[in-house]
């Protein structure tokens, strides 16, 4: 087995900020100091008219090769995280494959809704631990979730945000992989999504009259204590795996939806919330990527990991899928 390394981090987040007033004028609902105090949002960005989920991608991947000292040209796989692809068919990750020129590389999509950046990171770990042939995989995620917000819809429209985030994985003397998990609760497949433009309800003009375009939907809760009881439980069989503890792990990056809960998970977990950092404050809740964006920007604040850290993200969404993967901080 070879040393799989994160070498370098990279994100992105479009020009546009839009501000909780700004949605609630969309709304016509005064919801911003409600989202302030109870979620942490403050604001947003959303792309421009003429930007895809590829051109976010784009963006974020062009930093981490760059910070990693290599090109597009050096990358053997790409694989691509986002549940609001450029298309239906064919993957996003093969626009990214083009745009980039990355041309000796293999590409592939996933959509495990918002846990799918961590579940990608795992596949490409596992793949640089397996190929001998291999030496740099590109593991991005996008979200361009402003494409498919439904304003009369009060419980998702001011939360959602567009960004990506990448890594760039490569093998070294250290190991830097050291164990995931993956879980998921099926039941919850019809509960938070885009139920329009699939087979189960195509763009027919008849399903258009009755539900409208493809659009994010709310149709039922989850239980208020879903994190709460999956979290801990997705962490420890990681650590499990990695023969650690909770106060072995030096940094926690969580999904980035909602604050409170991750100052409640760092209650429950008994440890500092200083060994944790967020930012949907500022850009919102950017899905699958919102892990790897708030551990760049943790770094771009001097806060990242020291070589050494041990790292832990853990990362749940839409189905409901979740993933954690803990990793040895290599990169110096």
């Amino acid at each position: 087995m070879r040393n799989v390394q994160i070498l370098s981090t990279g994100s992105y987040v479009p020009e546009r900020v839009v501000t909780n007033a700004e949605v609630d004028a969309m709304m016509g609902e005064s919801t911003g100091e409600w989202l302030l105090a109870n979620v942490g949002i403050k604001e947003r960005r959303w792309m421009a008219p003429e930007q895809v989920t590829s051109d976010l991608i784009v963006e974020a991947s062009k930093k981490a090769l760059e910070r990693a000292g290599i090109t597009a040209a050096d990358l053997d796989l790409i694989i691509v995280s986002t549940d609001t692809p450029d298309y239906l068919s064919p993957s996003t990750s093969i626009v990214v494959q083009h745009k980039l020129g990355a041309d000796k590389a293999g590409c592939y999509d996933i959509n495990s809704a918002c846990a799918g950046w961590v579940t990608a990171l795992d596949q490409g770990a596992k793949y640089l631990m397996t190929e001998p042939q291999m030496k740099y995989i590109l593991v991005a995620g996008g979200y361009g979730m402003s494409r498919f917000i439904d304003y009369k819809d009060k419980k998702t429209a001011n939360l959602f945000a567009d960004g990506a985030g990448a890594v760039i994985l490569g093998v070294g003397e250290e190991q830097g992989f050291l164990a995931s998990n993956l879980l998921a609760v099926g039941s919850f497949h019809d509960a938070l999504g885009i139920y329009t433009g699939g087979t189960y309800r195509p763009c027919t003009p008849e399903n258009m009259a009755q539900f409208g375009g493809p659009k994010v939907e709310f149709v039922k809760k989850f239980p208020k204590t879903f994190n709460t009881e999956y979290w801990p439980k997705l962490m420890q069989g990681a650590l499990d795996k990695a023969g650690l503890t909770f106060d072995d792990v030096d940094q926690y990056y969580f999904t980035q939806l909602n604050v409170r809960t991750i100052e409640v998970m760092m209650d429950l977990l008994k440890q500092p919330i200083e060994k944790t950092h967020w930012v949907m404050d500022k850009w919102g809740y950017t899905g699958s990527p919102c892990v790897i964006m708030a551990l760049d920007d943790a770094i771009a604040q001097g806060k990242g990991p020291k070589p050494g850290d041990v790292i832990l993200f853990c990362a749940s969404g839409g189905g409901i899928t979740m993933a954690s993967s803990v990793w040895k901080w290599t990169a110096k």
